[in-house]
């Protein structure tokens, strides 16, 4: 499944199954062909996913002081893709979205 992401303070915000799915997990959502985030929740969403951001960034940080404490390096992420990258844009599209009360849409 690939989540199209519309709102009309934004442009069009598209992610591949794998990574929508991950994202609505970290929104307390089930992943779902259709949904919407309303504006007066985009508060809450962007937090939890800014929160998420922080504690994926704080895990690594320790594994990379771990592997050094070893002598060794951590593999790379994979894709080399940070979490903080992938909700970067959703992330945007919300703060537009709610700042213009502009509701966020998938699969319709």
């Amino acid at each position: 499944m690939i989540y199209k992401f519309k709102s009309k303070s934004a442009g069009d915000v598209i992610m591949m199954g794998p990574t929508g799915d991950h994202l609505m997990r970290l929104l307390g959502r089930q992943p779902a062909p259709k949904g919407i985030i309303e504006a007066k929740d985009m508060p809450a969403a962007i937090q939890a996913l800014e929160q998420a951001v922080a504690a994926d960034e704080a895990a690594r940080a320790e594994a990379e002081a771990e592997a050094a404490a070893k002598g060794e390096k951590l593999a790379p992420r994979e894709g080399n893709v940070s979490l903080r990258q992938r909700v970067w844009p959703l992330v945007e599209m919300l703060k537009r979205s709610h700042a213009h009360g502009h509701d966020v849409v998938w699969g319709v």
